[in-house]
């Protein structure tokens, strides 16, 4: 009989390691994006200018760029060719929008450089959907019905999640490091505003490793409480 039956499920310390992973590097980069937002850039440049130099200088007139109205939502969708930017990203002229403007703009030139680990991404999305949808339903039902099938293909989708977010983490660093190379070469942040950029898109890529670490961790509880449950 597994050990969680005895009344404590010592797996649940894996969860509290994630929640607390999740809040630290959330509160980080909501201190990041609070302090770059009320540093302005020398040469007033707002995120949606960032955008349009971009285009121009990439000749990638097909992107369209809409505003929506979350901050810190923004996001490339390679399927409509949209980039979304919050109003802040659209008009402010602070090293936050700047960079996070930047950002989504590094997914573009991704896109169009055709990036192996963003076509692999997209490729996943349905998948993940699925799996999301569907891994704990299956998981509950295998339970009630004492069927490892069910449990281990529950487990299974909930691991294309993990497999999601793995290639997730080298698309959003390297689109960092794109947009950070478009930033100092177009000269459009002065001196130390382009380490200030760095550090704003620094904050942000650490909330997707600790999404990651704390999908990770879900994953091993996962494993330990339905995995061979036959063998109890």
């Amino acid at each position: 009989m597994p050990f969680f039956y005895y009344g404590f499920d010592r797996t649940y310390i894996l969860v509290i390691i994630g929640f607390i992973l999740t809040m630290i590097a959330q509160a980080n980069v909501n201190k990041a994006f609070a302090k770059y937002s009320k540093i302005g850039t020398k040469k007033q440049i707002t995120g949606k200018e960032v955008c349009d130099y971009i285009i121009n200088t990439y000749g990638f007139r097909d992107i369209k760029i809409k505003q929506i109205g979350n901050s810190l939502g923004d996001y490339f969708n390679p399927m409509t060719k949209e980039v979304a930017l919050s109003p802040e990203s659209m008009r402010e002229t602070s090293i936050a929008s700047v960079a996070v403007a930047a950002h989504e703009f590094g997914h573009v030139i991704q896109y169009k450089d055709g990036y192996f680990p963003l076509k692999i991404k997209s490729f996943l999305v349905p998948a993940v959907n699925l799996g999301s949808r569907l891994s704990f339903p299956l998981l509950f039902l295998g339970m009630i019905l004492s069927k490892q099938n069910l449990l281990n293909f529950g487990i299974l989708l909930f691991a294309l999640t993990l497999v999601f977010q793995i290639v997730t983490l080298p698309v959003e660093f390297n689109a960092s490091k794109r947009a950070l190379m478009v930033l100092e070469e177009s000269e459009m942040l002065v001196g130390e505003e382009n380490q200030y950029a760095k550090n704003m898109l620094k904050a942000a890529a650490y909330t997707y490793l600790a999404a990651t670490l704390t999908t990770a961790l879900q994953f091993l509880r996962l494993v330990l409480l339905f995995g061979n449950r036959d063998r109890d």
